[in-house]
């Protein structure tokens, strides 16, 4: 499956983006989709993630209550949903897409998948 991310930008703190993650050449609904980010001179963390078969859902505490995943079947996508956005969700966005399935509250890293789309770039400036 080859996986594109789009809808990342520049917005003020305290607004919100919405990225999305377009799947082809497979049915995104049977893989699990995940998102992580990159900050300039850190490694690329997890951000959240949604697992096939169920819909079980895991996030990093850093975007509890403020990031939600949803699938759009009919676009074969992801959605990212960020609100309450702060200067330190900066960073290069990634969507991500593996097999496998992950329990309530596992946080996988990136080793965990192994399709990779290009990333967004998402600004929040104070």
């Amino acid at each position: 499956v080859q996986l594109q991310a789009s809808g990342g930008g520049l917005v003020q703190a305290g607004g919100s983006l919405r990225l999305s993650c377009a799947a082809s050449g497979g049915r995104f609904s049977l893989y699990t989709a995940a998102w992580f980010r990159q900050a300039p001179g850190k490694e690329r963390e997890f951000v959240i993630v949604t697992s096939w078969g169920g819909g079980i859902t895991s996030f990093a505490d850093s975007v509890k209550g403020r990031f939600t995943i949803s699938r759009d079947s009919a676009k074969n996508a992801v959605d990212l949903q960020m609100n309450s956005l702060k200067p330190e969700d900066t960073a290069v966005y990634y969507c991500a897409a593996t097999r496998r399935r992950f329990s309530t509250g596992f946080s996988p890293n990136r080793d965990d998948f192994g399709y990779w789309g290009l990333g967004t770039q998402v600004t929040v400036s104070s």
